[in-house]
């Protein structure tokens, strides 16, 4: 009897530590603080199809790290401009931001001001055959080597197929001749907008309907989501679309990667998995928005015309030529124009 009751004493008692062992660790997990991200973008509508893609990246970010990760996102509110976003990712006030190939060549990184050539990219086809390929990939492990990991690639996004719009249709290139276009008032975009007779403009985002409105400039160029969710096409000097697709532009999703190395694996591994979902949810954002929004300007009176853009691709050529050169990137170039034959 005595053996018995030793035994079951013996038993509580195991049970007991294996409970409050049990207790502790589910104290201990209670107490662990989830991930927090801070992801933004410098678009200020939430209708952008920036939102679209940073909202894809929180949804499986959070479902596949179950709860572990936490996604905030910012629609222009931590930073309407690139070099205040990507300061607080260097500095820790953001986690994931959006930025354009001009920003990181300001970064030290002049590499990147390939993806502003005019011309480069054929259609979409062309340009995700290049970003998604060999190619991307090489730009990605540049962007990574050359910061010292201060910025990681996590996905390519679009901003579209910009497009001419002002106060007047072009039929031809010579119709841009003398008139001022808000664009990049420096480098191979304003080269290029040089060469068709245009003058090159620098007005803020912020003011460029005023600018429109008011004939501070005859002409903008931008992708139908974005000029028109800001009614440029409502203004006097930004009715007359010509769709000469110049630019299909692209966008880079960034992380810092010294934090991200940080991370566990699996927490890394999410993240990764996230942004690739983003970059497929952005692309068919903009893919939809683009038809949608042209169908909203031709609506509200807008006029839309195409040109044969035959000669504006000629002016391109040699700009890019000089561009591979200054950066001995020749190959490379020659790589995305056979691409462009497939």
């Amino acid at each position: 009897m005595k053996k018995f009751f030793l035994t079951m004493l013996i038993s509580v008692v195991s049970l007991s530590l294996v409970s409050c062992s049990d207790v502790e660790e589910t104290a201990e997990r209670t107490k662990e603080e989830p991930i927090k991200i801070i992801a933004a973008h410098n678009q200020t509508t939430t209708e952008s199809p920036y939102q679209a893609g940073l909202l894809k990246f929180k949804e499986v970010a959070e479902e596949e790290s179950d709860g572990r990760i936490e996604v905030e996102v910012h629609a222009g509110t931590i930073g309407t401009e690139e070099p205040e976003l990507v300061q607080k990712l260097v500095v820790g006030a953001a986690d994931v931001v959006l930025v354009s190939p001009g920003f990181m060549t300001k970064t030290g990184i002049p590499e990147f001001d390939f993806f502003a050539l005019h011309y480069l990219f054929e259609n979409y086809d062309h340009w995700e055959q290049v970003l998604d390929g060999e190619i991307g990939k090489e730009f990605a492990d540049m962007v990574n080597e050359k910061s010292n990991n201060d910025f990681k690639m996590l996905g390519y996004w679009s901003a579209g197929a910009r497009h001419y719009y002002g106060k007047k249709p072009i039929e031809e290139m010579e119709d841009l001749n003398g008139m001022t276009i808000r664009t990049q008032s420096s480098g191979v975009v304003a080269d290029f907008w040089e060469q068709t007779g245009a003058i090159p403009t620098s007005v803020s985002w912020g003011e460029l309907y005023q600018a429109l409105q008011q004939n501070v400039v005859d002409s903008s160029e931008n992708s139908y989501p974005y000029f028109v969710q800001q009614n440029h096409h409502t203004t006097k000097n930004g009715k007359y679309i010509t769709e000469t697709g110049h630019d299909y532009t692209t966008r880079f999703l960034l992380t810092n990667g010294n934090r991200f190395d940080k991370y566990p694996e699996d927490i890394q591994e999410i993240l990764m998995s996230a942004g690739e979902a983003s970059v497929e949810a952005e692309r068919e954002a903009v893919t939809e928005q683009e038809q949608e929004y042209k169908q909203i300007a031709i609506d509200a009176g807008a006029e839309v015309n195409q040109m044969d853009t035959s000669e504006m691709e000629e002016v391109a050529k040699p700009i890019q030529d000089e561009l591979a050169t200054e950066l001995d990137m020749t190959e490379t170039l020659e790589k995305i124009r056979e691409l462009k034959q497939e």
